[in-house]
């Protein structure tokens, strides 16, 4: 179903600023996120997340257990409690012409492939799991934007 137009007094969104996925080890998360994909960590607490630096915005990896836990009430940050179960999903926007080199990256750095997949409009996406087994994705814009 297409959803409606926003109208013009709806305020506008500008875009996604951090995603967040739920992992059971947040040291190998780290270590994967960090050296297999290359991402900047930005800040961690050991136990409850690691934070990484992508392009415009941030991948906050959590401890499900952690997260639903409600804030101390003296808790300088206030964040109420969030989470989710079972494995969750993110796509990577990537130039169409590294795929291959990420395909053999991956490869190489023992995340097997699960799915090379093109597109009816042309765009490819590749698709791997983190080691908690969040679906991971790589694909050019051009798969949602004609602009790309």
């Amino acid at each position: 179903m297409r959803q409606k137009s926003p109208s013009s007094d709806t305020p506008q969104l500008g875009g996604v600023l951090e995603t967040a996925l739920y992992v059971d080890d947040l040291v190998t998360a780290r270590d994967f996120y960090g050296e297999t994909l290359g991402l900047e960590l930005v800040t961690e607490v050991e136990g409850r997340h690691a934070f990484f630096r992508l392009g415009d915005g941030m991948l906050l990896i959590f401890d499900p257990v952690t997260t639903v836990e409600p804030p101390a009430p003296d808790d300088a940050l206030p964040v109420p409690p969030h989470g989710a179960t079972g494995p969750g999903h993110v796509c990577f926007a990537v130039d169409a012409d590294d795929l291959d080199a990420w395909n053999a990256w991956l490869e190489r750095h023992g995340t097997p492939i699960e799915a090379d997949f093109h597109w009816p409009n042309g765009a490819r996406s590749v698709y791997f799991r983190d080691p908690a087994g969040n679906s991971l994705e790589l694909a050019a814009r051009s798969l949602w934007f004609d602009d790309a």
